[in-house]
Parts: structure tokens; sequence; C-alpha cells
């Protein structure tokens, strides 16, 4: 039985209502948890994408992408190992105002983790730090030493090193349908 790994699945869409339900279903049938789920449009015009990681095994996740290849819509889907991608996440923080008059620790804090301050109110300052999940989880707990309000962190968002495999799946399509 092979180990469980942190797997990024890229899934190639049309733009259509009850797609992420279908998508999010394809994972709970087999009982997979989805750490992270983020959804955009591509770099190709009437095409979205969906940005999913899983913790599982080599063998799940190729069946979750040859299933997830099955829905109606969906155009074409892969799985990537965090070697092959270059990937963020965005968290924000919202902290009280009075624990930077106090000290300047939690200036040199936000310095420390190049984090950046996104805005200034009487009661809150809201933090933003963008980085891999350990480093914002790092200055979560930093933060909640000190106070916080709220905390939340996007999912994770990756770009491909290798060329977009979709690029190259269109490509061929076209060339079967000339012949």
């Amino acid at each position: 039985m092979s180990e469980k790994k942190y797997y990024t699945i890229t899934v190639f869409t049309e733009n259509q209502s009850g797609l992420l339900s279908r998508v999010v279903s394809v994972f709970s049938r087999r009982h997979v948890n989805i750490e992270s789920l983020t959804t955009s449009r591509s770099s190709i015009p009437g095409i979205h994408r969906f940005t999913i990681v899983a913790h599982v095994t080599q063998e799940m996740v190729q069946k979750l992408v040859a299933q997830l290849e099955r829905q109606v819509d969906v155009l074409k889907a892969f799985f990537y190992e965090p070697d092959e991608i270059v990937y963020q996440e965005v968290a924000l923080y919202k902290v009280p105002t009075h624990i930077f008059s106090n000290s300047d620790n939690v200036e040199q804090l936000i310095r420390s983790f190049n984090a950046r301050i996104l805005l200034i109110e009487p009661e809150f300052i809201v933090i933003e730090k963008t980085g891999h999940e350990h480093e914002t989880e790092a200055l979560f707990k930093e933060l909640e030493q000190i106070g916080i309000y709220e905390f939340v962190r996007s999912g994770r968002v990756a770009i491909v090193k290798p060329m977009e495999r979709l690029n190259k799946y269109l490509q061929s399509l076209e060339v079967e349908m000339e012949e």
C-alpha cells in the first residue's frame, strides 16, 4: 500500500452552474477530504480552473482524476506533487489596534514574516500574509498569543512548473479533428 501525500489536482471545465457540487461529490463519494479548493478562470478564454488539494495515495489520486474527467463539462484533469508546482495561499488577520500602541514587537513580528498591513481602523488592523500554509499558520500562532479577532486563509493557488498540459491536450484535439 502506498503512502498518502498531498496532491494538487487541477480540473479544467466550462463555466456551468452545478459543476462545483459535482466535482466535490467525486471526492465525498470516495470519502476523501478536500484540504483546499479554489476556482478561477484560466488563461484560456471560456475555461475555468479548479485547484484542489487532497491528502491521498497515488492510486486514489489517479482514480479521482479519472472520475473527474468522466464528468460532463470537465475538459481535463491533472494531478501534481508539490515539487511540480509553484503555489501560494493568502491569509488575513484582524488584530486589535491597541496591541500596536504598546510596543514595537508587533511591527517587528509583521516584518519578520514578510506580512503587510492592509487596513487600519480605530478598533482593528488587518494584516495580509502570502505564503505556504505552514508560514501563514506560524504567523497566526504568534498573533494568537498577543490577541487576534479573526483569521482566514484562502485555498491554494498553483501554477505548474512544466508547461500547462491543457494547452498541449487542446492542441492534440485540434490536430485529431483536422485529420
